[in-house]
């Protein structure tokens, strides 16, 4: 619309559950991963609320970096999603963190499922990769750990 309006070409870029370095697992806002590292680094259990069947699609900081780059450089126009174009639950996300983290003794907690959450979230992002080339770089695996240093080196400083 706006563009229609002011004739100014604009790109919106909705994100996919973001996670990275330095995200603030005490903030009101905080997702699901800075949350799981933080009990996980302290020994505790990471608290699910439902089954933990339910699905993200998370995507690395650096992965949002490189399209708003790319949507920026480029001359494309429109709404345009950014993630992995990958399911995870947060079961799988759970025990991967504490795999990594090499805590393997901790189980998750399962409480009772927050109203309005919704059961599972995932990116098409095929207008994306068209329009502007953006290729997700970062495996879940790959963002996970370099997002673990990080909280590891800070509990140390």
């Amino acid at each position: 619309m706006f563009q229609g309006v002011y004739g100014l070409a604009t790109v919106s870029l909705r994100y996919f559950n973001v996670y990275g370095p330095r995200q603030d697992p005490n903030s009101q806002y905080a997702a699901v991963i800075p949350k799981f590292i933080t009990n996980i680094l302290a020994g505790k259990s990471p608290v699910i609320f439902g089954d933990g069947e339910q699905s993200r699609d998370f995507t690395f900081v650096r992965d949002v970096v490189g399209a708003n780059i790319q949507s920026a450089e480029s001359q494309a126009t429109g709404v345009f999603n950014v993630g992995r174009s990958e399911r995870v639950t947060l079961n799988q996300l759970a025990r991967l963190l504490i795999n990594l983290a090499g805590v393997t003794s901790i189980r998750p907690i399962y409480e009772e499922p927050r109203a309005g959450d919704i059961k599972h979230s995932l990116a098409d992002i095929t207008r994306a990769a068209m329009a502007f080339n953006y290729r997700p770089g970062y495996s879940l695996e790959q963002g996970l750990k370099e997002t673990l240093k990080t909280f590891v080196r800070s509990r140390k400083a």
